[in-house]
């Protein structure tokens, strides 16, 4: 199994100087950066050290990854942020995992003994209510149903119609917000029954004390609304 690591860039230039020299290139046959518009040289320091970089045509972490999908080389892909919350060793783990022959990978903040450094009072309990709502209404049996850091085959992607438009607009246009597409991953593995699993890795704090590019109120009514109507509108 061919594997493609593929890191989620916006303005990330003092993590991706940290971080990057310490993915080992051999842990996978791919590393894709895929850049959602940064201005603060993040672009430039990854062309420089030799890295694939790909610039999203349209803004927002949804169209990074359909946008990306053709240039991925894997068969199956670890995605990972660069801002110091994702932990580097967790990759190696999840590619073994994967070449198992599980479906999905989860990198859990919450499966004991891990936790979130990153936490504070409202995407704690943010997170333990979606992960939550995913396993009563979805049948999942998660304990982070949220996280970035995860692997899973790229069929996947388009089995579960992740790449489709209506998938996420009609609650984009309600909240006003561009979607991730990790939770609605979740929902769909869990409603197909696909073999996941979860590692536990810690969360650690930000490089830097960089920020959250979190739009708290917006993505929780905009996944909220997409956890209920899932129960009857994907089967």
């Amino acid at each position: 199994m061919k594997i493609s690591l593929v890191v989620l860039v916006l303005n990330e230039v003092n993590g991706l100087r940290q971080i990057m020299p310490t993915i080992g290139r051999d842990w996978v046959n791919q590393i894709l950066i895929v850049d959602g518009g940064s201005t603060d040289g993040s672009i430039e320091w990854c062309e420089a050290n030799g890295y694939q970089v790909m610039r999203q045509k349209r803004r927002g972490i949804r169209h990074g990854y359909i946008e990306a999908m053709e240039h991925i080389t894997g068969d199956a892909m670890i995605t990972f942020s660069p801002d110091g919350n994702s932990l580097v060793e967790s990759i190696p783990a999840m590619a073994a995992k994967l070449r198992e022959g599980w479906d999905m990978v989860i990198a859990s903040r919450y499966l004991p003994p891990a936790k979130s450094q990153d936490d504070d009072l409202v995407t704690g309990f943010g997170n333990w209510l979606f992960t939550g709502t995913v396993n009563r209404l979805h049948g999942g049996n998660y304990t982070d149903a949220m996280v970035i850091l995860r692997g899973y085959r790229k069929q996947i992607f388009f089995d579960l119609d992740l790449h489709r438009e209506e998938s996420y607009v009609p609650y984009e246009r309600i909240c006003f917000t561009t979607m991730g597409i990790e939770p609605l991953l979740s929902v769909r593995a869990a409603k197909r029954k696909l073999k996941v699993t979860e590692l536990a890795f810690d969360e650690p704090p930000r490089v830097g004390g960089g920020t959250r590019k979190l739009q708290v109120i917006r993505w929780g009514a905009a996944y909220y609304l997409q956890f209920i109507r899932e129960l009857w509108c994907w089967k």
